[in-house]
C-alpha cells in the first residue's frame, strides 16, 4: 500500500502541465528519430542524452523515459515498413510484421505493435511499482563484497549473453573497463591514462562514450557499406484493427508480457530471449488460418515479439533502480544519465530522492498512453520519414552528435575524443565485438573498483572475504555460469553432430 501512496504521488508530479510537456516532446523524439533505419533505442537514447542536462533532474527524466520508450516503439514501424530491424531483439518483429505489411496489412501489423505495446509496458510497469520496493530491501543489506561481485555478475552476463562469442565479449568489456580507467585514481589522487592531457584528468564523459560508441560508430558503419538504391518502404495508410485481429492479438500480448518482465529483469537477460520465446510458442499454439499463415505474416508472430520486446524493457527498470545494474546498453545509458546529475541508482535512491523515482515510474504510465493515442493516427507521417535519403540522414546525426557534446563543455578536446571512440565504435563492428559490454564496463567499472577496494580494505588484504557473504558467493556463482553456459551449450552442440563419414580405399 505504501507503494500504491508513493505512486499517486509521482503521477501528481508528473501530471503538471510542464512535466506533461516534456513527456510528450520525449515520446515525439524518442519515436521520431528511434523510425529511421538502423537506429535502436540504445542509439537513440544515446543520441538525445545531451538534450535533457538543461531541465531539472525530474523533468529530464520524464523526458528520458519518454525517449527510451518511444525509441522502443520507432523500431518496430522500422522493422514492419523496411525489414531492417534497429536492434536484434526487433528482428522477430521483421520476420512476420514486413511479410503482413508485403501482404497490405501494414495498417494491422502496425496496430498490434503499438497496442501490444501498450498492454505490455503497462502491465509490466505496474509489475515495476510492486517488485521495486521488494528489491530495495533486500538490497539494503549488501555490503562492499557483495555490490562487487553484483557488478562482476553484470559484466560476465552481458559479455556471454550480448555478443556471438564470449571472447568477443569479454574483449569489450576489456574496452571499457580501460576507458573506465581514465582519470585520477579517487583513492591515491594519481592520473591514469589520462596522456599528459589535462582535460582527460576528470576522466571521459560517458555522455561522450555513449555517443561515440553508439551514434558515430553506427554511422560510419552504416556509411562504409551504403547502397544509393532508395529504400523499398511498404505504403501505409491509418493503424487499426479488425475485430477478428483483435481476436487472435490479445492472448500473444498476455503471454508476452508473461515472458518479457522476468527476462528483462535478470542481468543478461535482455530483450532477445524472451522474443524468440514467444514466438516460438505463438507459433507452437498456433490453430487453423494462423497456422497457415505462419512464415507469411501472422499477426500473432508480431504481437507477441512485440509485447515481450517492451515488457522486457520495463523489467530492465528493476535492477536499474533498485541496485545501479544496467542489464541492457540502453539501460546503461540511463544510468550513465543518473550519474550526470551526481545521482547513483540503487537502495539509497529510493530514500534519498523519492519524488524523483516515482515521477519517472509514473511517467512511464503516462507516456505508454501517450504513445498510442500520438502513433496510431500518425503512421503515414513515421512511414514517410523512412523515405530520407541514408547519406543526409546519417551526416545529420553525427552532426547532431557533434553538437550535443560539444555543447557539455565547449571543449575541442571532447570532439576529439568523441570521434576516436567513433572510429573505434566503428572498428568493432566491422569485426564482430558487441558495443554494450564496453559501455556497461566503463560505467560499471570505477564502482567495482571502488568496492573491491572497500571489502579488501574490510578484509586486512584477506580475499576471501570476497566469498564470505552468502549473497557474494551466490553472484559469483551465478556470473561463472553465465560465462560458462556458452561454452558448454556449443560443447554439446558438436557432440551432438554425427561423425563425419571415413573413406576408405580399397
Amino acid at each position: 500500500m505504501e507503494s500504491l501512496g508513493l505512486l499517486l504521488d509521482g503521477f501528481a508530479a508528473a501530471l503538471t502541465p510542464v512535466n506533461l510537456l516534456y513527456a510528450l516532446v520525449g515520446v515525439t523524439l524518442g519515436t521520431l528519430v528511434g523510425v529511421l533505419p538502423g537506429i535502436g533505442p540504445a542509439m537513440t537514447v544515446a543520441l538525445l542524452l545531451p538534450i535533457t542536462f538543461t531541465v531539472p533532474p525530474a523533468s529530464a527524466f520524464i523526458m528520458f523515459a519518454g525517449i527510451y520508450y518511444g525509441g522502443m516503439y520507432g523500431g518496430s514501424t522500422t522493422s514492419i515498413l523496411l525489414n531492417t530491424p534497429g536492434e536484434s531483439s526487433s528482428m522477430i518483429t521483421a520476420l512476420e510484421g514486413n511479410k503482413m505489411a508485403r501482404r497490405g496489412r501494414a495498417a494491422q501489423a502496425l496496430a498490434t505493435a503499438a497496442i501490444g505495446s501498450f498492454v505490455a509496458g503497462t502491465i509490466a510497469t505496474a509489475l515495476l511499482v510492486f517488485a521495486a520496493p521488494v528489491v530495495v530491501d533486500f538490497a539494503i543489506s549488501f555490503g562492499p563484497e557483495d555490490y562487487f561481485a553484483l557488478a562482476v555478475l553484470a559484466f560476465t552476463a552481458v559479455s556471454s549473453v550480448l555478443s556471438r562469442s564470449v571472447v568477443r565479449g569479454l574483449a569489450s568489456l576489456g574496452l571499457g573497463l580501460a576507458i573506465g580507467l581514465v582519470g585520477i585514481d579517487q583513492q591515491t589522487g594519481q592520473a591514469r591514462l589520462t596522456l599528459g592531457i589535462p582535460q582527460l584528468l576528470d576522466g571521459i564523459d560517458v555522455v561522450i562514450v555513449a555517443v561515440g560508441l553508439f551514434a558515430v560508430g553506427e554511422a560510419l558503419y552504416v556509411a562504409s557499406r551504403l547502397r544509393h538504391a532508395p529504400p523499398d518502404v511498404v505504403p501505409v495508410g491509418r493503424a487499426w484493427m479488425g475485430r477478428s485481429d483483435w481476436g487472435r492479438s490479445w492472448r500473444p500480448w498476455l503471454r508476452g508480457t508473461a515472458l518479457g518482465f522476468p527476462f528483462g529483469a535478470l542481468p543478461g537477460g535482455g530483450a532477445e530471449i524472451p522474443t524468440f520465446l514467444s514466438y516460438a510458442a505463438e507459433k507452437k499454439l498456433a490453430r487453423g488460418v494462423a497456422r497457415e499463415e505462419y512464415g507469411k505474416g501472422a499477426i500473432e508472430g508480431v504481437a507477441g515479439p512485440e509485447a515481450a520486446n517492451n515488457a522486457s524493457a520495463a523489467g530492465t527498470l528493476v535492477p536499474l533502480l533498485t541496485l545501479g545494474l544496467p542489464t541492457s546498453a540502453t539501460a546503461a545509458i540511463m544510468l550513465a544519465a543518473f550519474q550526470q546529475y551526481g545521482l547513483q541508482p540503487g537502495p539509497q535512491l529510493f530514500d534519498h530522492n523519492p519524488a524523483l523515482v516515482w515521477a519517472m515510474i509514473a511517467s512511464l504510465f503516462i507516456g505508454n498512453t501517450m504513445l498510442l493515442v500520438l502513433n496510431l493516427p500518425l503512421a503515414p507521417l513515421w512511414a514517410k520519414l523512412l523515405r530520407i535519403p541514408r547519406p543526409y540522414l546519417y551526416a545529420g546525426i553525427i552532426m547532431f552528435a557533434a553538437l550535443g557534446v560539444y555543447a557539455l563543455n565547449a571543449s575541442a578536446v571532447d570532439l576529439v575524443v568523441l570521434f576516436l571512440l567513433g572510429l573505434l565504435g566503428f572498428a568493432m563492428r566491422r569485426f564482430g565485438l558487441p558495443i554494450a559490454p564496453a559501455v556497461i564496463g566503463m560505467i560499471l567499472g570505477p564502482m567495482a573498483e571502488i568496492q573491491l577496494r572497500r571489502a579488501l580494505a574490510i578484509g586486512a588484504g584477506d580475499v576471501t572475504v570476497l566469498v564470505r557473504s552468502p549473497v557474494a558467493a551466490a553472484l559469483l556463482v551465478l556470473a561463472l555460469l553465465a560465462l560458462l553456459t556458452p561454452l558448454l551449450r556449443r560443447y554439446l552442440a558438436r557432440r551432438r553432430l554425427p561423425p563425419l563419414p571415413v573413406s576408405r580405399e580399397d
